[in-house]
């Protein structure tokens, strides 16, 4: 397995550093030939800006394209010795956050086709480009939901009349 390293070896030397796919990781961590790292997009720089406020942190820039920040952590939980860290982590994370995507997702459907620039549209603006895409199809699925339920109102108010 030297050539992973980018070296001509046959072997990696003993306490080396080397970054592996995903795919090749499970393989190689359990079967106890070597440990993971804690993978930057869940160290501790990011664990504590999530424990300060967790919709300041961009999730999706975190981990590549697609922005499955969730579906990382979730994969990688199952090779680390700290499992209910990582399950505590993912879970506050997105317990808290989901609250401001429903928030965000409601405001923007009740705007209609028009959109919206205000006061607050920089900070809702950043923070809709950092969703994860699990939190991006719950926001669009709110923002549907949201649609409906306004167009069945108002319809249904039409029929009162």
């Amino acid at each position: 397995m030297g050539h992973l390293g980018g070296g001509g070896e046959r072997d990696i030397a003993r306490s080396s550093t080397v970054q592996l796919p995903i795919w090749l990781v499970y393989a190689v961590v359990l079967s106890d030939w070597a440990d993971m790292i804690m993978p930057p997009a869940f160290g501790s720089k990011v664990r504590n800006a999530l424990k300060a406020e967790p919709c300041s942190v961009r999730l999706s820039a975190l981990v590549g394209a697609g922005g499955l920040w969730y579906g990382f952590g979730k994969t990688i939980m199952e090779m680390l010795d700290k499992k209910q860290e990582m399950s505590d982590l993912l879970t506050t994370t997105f317990r808290k956050r989901l609250v401001e995507v429903i928030d965000q997702a409601q405001h923007f459907a009740a705007l209609g086709p028009a959109g919206g620039v205000g006061p607050s549209g920089d900070s809702a603006q950043s923070f809709r480009e950092g969703l994860d895409a699990t939190e991006r199809e719950l926001f669009a699925l709110a923002q549907e939901g949201s649609k409906r339920m306004k167009r069945w109102y108002e319809e249904s108010d039409k029929a009162r009349r």
